[in-house]
């Protein structure tokens, strides 16, 4: 699988004392400790990965493990402290503001956990939002907009404002927008955890759906093993800023590395995998 996204030592710190808090990650101090003597948070610890083009990529992890920092550095919404992000062959770090500005417009998109619609704006406006700032024509906007809008199943809402719908319609609107846009690159960061379980299980269905048909890469937040087992070709699993594993689904639920993954999957539905991806989950 040709790499998409490439993250090669990337090292993230929040505080006055980075230099000195990396030096001690690299001596093997614990997360607490180094907060401890240097009252800087390391929110990423040599972080290394590939992400295949075409394929969806999830990255799990409890809260404060790193998964949503790590996945903002993929559109430099987040700079590493150290360490590169490489994007196509292009590191994507040294890019100066327009080469950046125009990253974000045509190469990536982003769904957010709390839709991130602009309330002003009807689905319809909201959904070829992207397009306009691409500096498409209104009529290329409102009809891919309107072609994305009926694929996730809102035709009839092109006209409604963001108070109007529920929280899982928003969330099909902020996913249709990402897709509008045409980006090769999709990022989620947990995308579906604020919907009801019902509506979270249709937006999973999907999305496996849309994929199946457009190949995006898609890199996906989730702190849900069940979602990450189900969605993804691989995982990679945080824990206090460290990846813990990367493998498939059934590398991870077959060959747990340690005690940490292996709790951590070990309630995981198999049934439902089963059903949803018989060829990659052992009976």
């Amino acid at each position: 699988m040709t790499p998409k996204i490439v993250c090669r030592n990337v090292y993230k710190c929040f505080g006055p004392n980075s230099a000195e808090a990396i030096r001690m990650a690299r001596d093997g101090q614990s997360q607490s400790e180094i907060l401890k003597q240097t009252k800087s948070v390391l929110a990423l610890n040599d972080i290394s990965l590939e992400i295949g083009a075409g394929e969806t990529f999830v990255i799990m992890g409890l809260s404060g493990s790193g998964k949503s920092t790590l996945i903002r550095h993929f559109n430099r919404l987040v700079d590493p402290t150290t360490g590169q992000v490489i994007v196509d062959d292009t590191d994507i770090t040294t890019m100066d503001r327009k080469e950046l500005r125009t990253f974000r417009r045509h190469k990536i998109s982003m769904v957010f956990q709390n839709f991130g619609l602009l309330p002003h704006r009807t689905v319809l406006k909201n959904v070829g939002y992207g397009l306009l700032m691409q500096g498409r024509t209104r009529k290329e906007q409102d009809e891919a907009a309107a072609h994305w809008i009926s694929r996730v199943g809102l035709s009839g809402y092109e006209h409604h404002y963001p108070a109007q719908l529920s929280g899982g319609m928003k969330q099909r609107v902020g996913l249709a927008r990402a897709l509008a846009s045409d980006s090769e690159i999709l990022l989620m960061d947990e995308a579906f955890s604020a919907l009801d379980p019902l509506i979270r299980t249709e937006m999973q269905e999907q999305l496996i759906e849309l994929q199946a048909q457009l190949n995006k890469t898609i890199v996906f937040i989730t702190h849900d093993p069940d979602e990450a087992m189900l969605l993804g070709n691989h995982i990679a699993i945080l824990r206090d800023g460290t990846v813990q594993q990367i493998g498939t689904p059934n590398d991870i639920l077959e060959n747990s590395v340690n005690d940490y993954v292996r709790k951590f999957v070990q309630n995981v539905n198999l049934n439902r995998l089963r059903e949803a991806r018989p060829a990659s989950i052992p009976a």
